[in-house]
């Protein structure tokens, strides 16, 4: 009879990589804050104690684009939006900027592969250059990334 094969201590199953966008209410431009910008990377930064791992990210004026990795096993992607909302209204109050409301939903999409996260975030990068708000993407300053969620998504 064949030896028995060991037994792996852990099993490890790859998290998704979703990609979302948020939309501010009537597409009203208040994102583009450095205050906002702030909390958005003070927020992604504890989310990993909660299960959920920011990658890369686009402040636009009316909406948000981002790339993350959700445990759900300890969290719902539904779940991880609200708060992100949430978190952007406790954004000190400033009179030039209101703190941003948010049209209801957002928009996910899981990716199937390395190529469709590259694809996407050259994609999404470009975006401030395609408004006209910059003339290089890497000029944008509310964009960047948290974790490397191709790290992440084998170590989750």
């Amino acid at each position: 009879m064949p030896e028995r094969l060991r037994r792996l201590d852990e099993t490890f199953q790859q998290l998704p990589i979703y990609f979302v966008t948020a939309c501010t209410h009537k597409r009203e431009p208040s994102l583009n804050n450095p205050d906002i910008h702030e909390r958005l990377i003070q927020f992604a930064t504890e989310g990993e104690k909660r299960g959920a791992w920011l990658g890369a990210y686009v402040l636009m004026p009316d909406h948000l684009h981002a790339f993350v990795v959700i445990d759900d096993e300890q969290l719902e992607l539904g779940t991880w939006m609200k708060s992100l909302k949430n978190a952007f209204s406790k954004v000190p109050r400033n009179k030039d900027v209101p703190p941003p409301h948010w049209q209801k939903g957002f928009f996910d999409h899981i990716l199937r592969s390395g190529d469709s996260y590259s694809e996407k975030w050259n994609y999404v990068r470009e975006n401030p250059v395609r408004a006209g708000l910059v003339t290089a993407w890497s000029d944008w300053p509310f964009s960047g990334e948290i974790f490397d969620l191709e790290f992440r998504r084998d170590a989750a």
